[in-house]
């Protein structure tokens, strides 16, 4: 690590320390997401289980109102909304049909937990497209670096010249070694994003048939 590191160039050197930055990033944001994605599934699991167990529609409720995750969370919405409509607000926000105004709802919500778990992907996404021209920088700079070291030596034999430009090319790798888990990671966890918002918007619908088999009432 030393040797990789002691590089002539500063520039070089500052542009290998930015890509290890960069891949620290990567993989905290990674196993964080990872975490976090396995906590939900096991809370969105446990809730369904005692949702759809529920004996009636305030049963429910009650499961909603003690439950954790994403789908509890759409839930909760849910009856808030059913009570502000069973108790005849009056205002802009309840104007409309009670369907309507409850699907909105519903969608609202979804769209806070879908921008909620987004959170990361802006970093992996521009850490997967970045690092590879940084790495290129990194090349770049180091190899007019050390062909201008050669030119001042008067030297130019093979032994001479690919020692300096090979160091210089081991920014462009590990530029290319910190991308790819960067733009892996972000298609992984953008796949489950876009299954878990599925998996909302199915529960949504299933929402929206119950509170209108009761009416919307909350």
């Amino acid at each position: 690590m030393n040797e990789l590191f002691s590089i002539d160039s500063p520039v070089v050197a500052g542009t290998l320390w930015l890509l290890v930055l960069l891949s620290v990033v990567t993989w905290s944001i990674a196993l964080f997401k990872l975490w976090r994605q396995k906590q939900d599934r096991q809370l969105n699991r446990a809730f369904h289980d005692t949702f759809w167990a529920a004996r009636d529609w305030r049963n429910a409720e009650e499961a909603s109102a003690t439950g954790e995750g994403d789908v509890a969370r759409l839930a909760k919405a849910g009856f808030a909304e059913l009570k502000a409509l069973s108790s005849d607000r009056q205002d802009l926000m309840h104007t409309g049909a009670p369907q309507e105004v409850l699907e909105r709802q519903l969608r609202k919500q979804v769209q806070n937990i879908q921008r909620h778990h987004e959170h990361g992907l802006a970093e992996l996404a521009s850490i997967g497209s970045t690092a590879p021209f940084i790495g290129l920088f990194g090349t770049v700079w180091g190899i007019m670096h050390a062909l201008q070291n050669i030119g001042q030596s008067g030297a130019a034999s093979l032994d001479v010249v690919a020692g300096p430009i090979g160091e210089a090319l081991i920014a462009t790798a590990i530029g290319i070694a910190t991308a790819l888990p960067a733009v892996l990671a972000y298609n992984y966890f953008l796949r489950g994003l876009k299954l878990r918002i599925t998996e909302l918007e199915n529960f949504a619908h299933d929402f929206m048939r119950l509170a209108l088999k009761h009416n919307f009432k909350g």
